[in-house]
């Protein structure tokens, strides 16, 4: 499905930085959020820190040294990652196989509720509920990452650009992209700037295009 005409330069702009406001708002209320961290030396990234509130605020870092990204995640994907969790018995119970397997990296799955406090540490699992589940996340740090780099490239590397929308691109067609309302502003961003080639204009028109398309109620 490809999308129509770009919308007027504001309305974009005006969409994405409330979007932005409401995850920075959420993030920290009351209400039950899901924390997950990963810990992989060696791979990249090394580290990787998510938290979600029910409503779809959530934040990323690859550092606990450093402020997160905040952003909004799609409200049919954190109640999906929700659910997962409830079937999980938000994690009371151990999820690690105790299979003699190779590392995968270190994963904690936490569930805060106020008082209620729960976590579950594991290097793989046998769980398809806990699996499913690491999908997700793995799903949130591929778009964060993407959303990143072509972020990055557009201040610093204007030769990268149209790799940074090769990828984007693929994540998308694969049905990996998700938090996609932050991306729009970016993606106008290079799709007007006439000193990106061609090619990464056109796949940046579009791809917010689609998105736009996809978010519209039917």
């Amino acid at each position: 499905m490809r999308g129509g005409g770009v919308p007027g330069p504001l309305e974009p702009a005006f969409a994405a930085a409330a979007i932005l406001l409401l995850a920075a708002s959420a993030v920290g209320q009351s209400g039950p959020r899901i924390l997950y961290s990963k810990s992989f030396p060696g791979s990249s990234p090394s580290y990787v820190a998510i938290t979600l509130e029910q409503g779809g605020a959530a934040t990323y870092t690859e550092s606990k040294d450093d402020d997160p990204e905040t952003f909004a995640l799609e409200s049919d994907a954190a109640a999906a990652i929700f659910d997962l969790a409830a079937k999980l018995d938000r994690f009371r119970r151990p999820l690690e196989s105790g299979l003699k397997v190779a590392n995968m990296g270190a994963k904690t799955f936490r569930w805060e509720n106020g008082a209620e406090n729960y976590e579950t540490k594991f290097n793989y699992s046998l769980d398809e509920n806990a699996r499913a589940l690491q999908d997700w996340f793995e799903k949130i740090t591929e778009s964060e990452r993407a959303y990143l780099t072509l972020d990055r490239a557009v201040k610093h590397d204007r030769l990268g650009v149209h790799q940074a929308m090769l990828q984007l691109v693929s994540l998308w067609e694969q049905k990996r992209l998700v938090a996609t309302a932050q991306m729009l502003p970016l993606l106008d961003r290079v799709a007007k700037n006439e000193a990106f080639i061609n090619m990464a204009r056109e796949r940046a028109t579009w791809l917010a295009g689609t998105i736009r398309a996809r978010a519209k109620p039917e």
